[in-house]
């Protein structure tokens, strides 16, 4: 599929019709998130990490949360490891947490803690890829650039009845052409809600790029587990980690030497100075 052919597909009026039909369901179904209802750069960065790979139902109590306890990039960049982790806890992937983070140390050097607008400059920071450098700046902004995540690339594939095969570049392409001038946060917000309720994975069959596995056993889940077990009671021995684990078919040992490598728990010495205590790491 060439740009040309793209182009003779996607006629005028064929946008308009669609920009028609998808801010028509916009006005009469459009969800209420609390991130919608700032502009504020580091808010706008802080839900578009939470909201990677979980739902917004579940981001909304997360962020507010969040928000509460770290209202900008000076109190997140200095806040503790243990603290960061503990108003992440739900909502999984902990390693974004800790990202989130390392990308506001990374803004209070290099930005004096002011969360940049340029896709580029957003897209150099710690834990920001190509969807995000751009949906920040359309949400926060209203940027006139596409962003486009799972949901947008399933609705343009199925609308204009493009192959599943259609590459990057060439859905990327389309997205800037359908966007509306001067109203990308409003197009972007439509197309979340048009893509999340409307047209579903399940009701167009189209899969995403990327699936996740089995969450409940998974050794994901047993680092989740780990992590919250320690939150709770501060720390652990290495006897009490073995009984409570000892099933886990993973290996809990090789779970715990990767979360000591990722810098989310050190081991310490107990209380005969044998090394056997492990915890969160400040």
């Amino acid at each position: 599929m060439t740009i040309p052919v793209l182009h003779e597909t996607l006629a005028e009026e064929t946008v308009k019709l669609f920009r028609e039909k998808v801010f028509d369901y916009y006005r009469e179904n459009c969800r209420s998130f609390p991130w919608r209802e700032t502009t504020d750069r580091y808010a706008v960065l802080v839900s578009e990490i939470m909201l990677q790979q979980t739902q917004a139902e579940r981001v909304k109590v997360k962020f507010v949360g969040w928000m509460e306890r770290f209202p900008d990039i000076c109190s997140l960049s200095s806040a503790s490891k243990r603290d960061v982790l503990e108003i992440w806890n739900g909502l999984g992937y902990n390693s974004r947490g800790l990202r989130l983070q390392t990308c506001a140390k990374a803004i209070m050097e290099r930005y004096g803690g002011v969360v940049p607008i340029d896709p580029m400059e957003l897209k150099s920071l710690p834990g920001i890829g190509e969807y995000t450098s751009r949906s920040i700046p359309v949400f926060a902004d209203n940027l006139d650039v596409a962003a486009v995540d799972t949901n947008i690339r399933r609705i343009i594939i199925h609308e204009f009845a493009f192959p599943e095969t259609i590459s990057k570049a060439e859905i990327q392409e389309i997205a800037e052409l359908l966007l509306p001038k001067g109203q990308s946060r409003q197009w972007h917000n439509a197309l979340m809600d048009y893509g999340a309720q409307h047209l579903t994975s399940r009701k167009t069959g189209i899969r995403p790029l990327s699936r996740q596995s089995k969450f409940q056993g998974s050794k994901r889940w047993y680092r989740g587990r780990l992590l919250k077990d320690l939150l709770a009671v501060g720390y652990m021995s290495l006897d009490e980690m073995g009984e409570k684990y000892g099933s886990c078919p993973w290996g809990i040992e090789e779970i715990v030497a990767g979360l000591v490598r990722e810098g989310f728990i050190e081991q310490a010495g107990d209380s005969q100075g044998k090394g056997g205590i492990l915890r969160i790491r400040d």
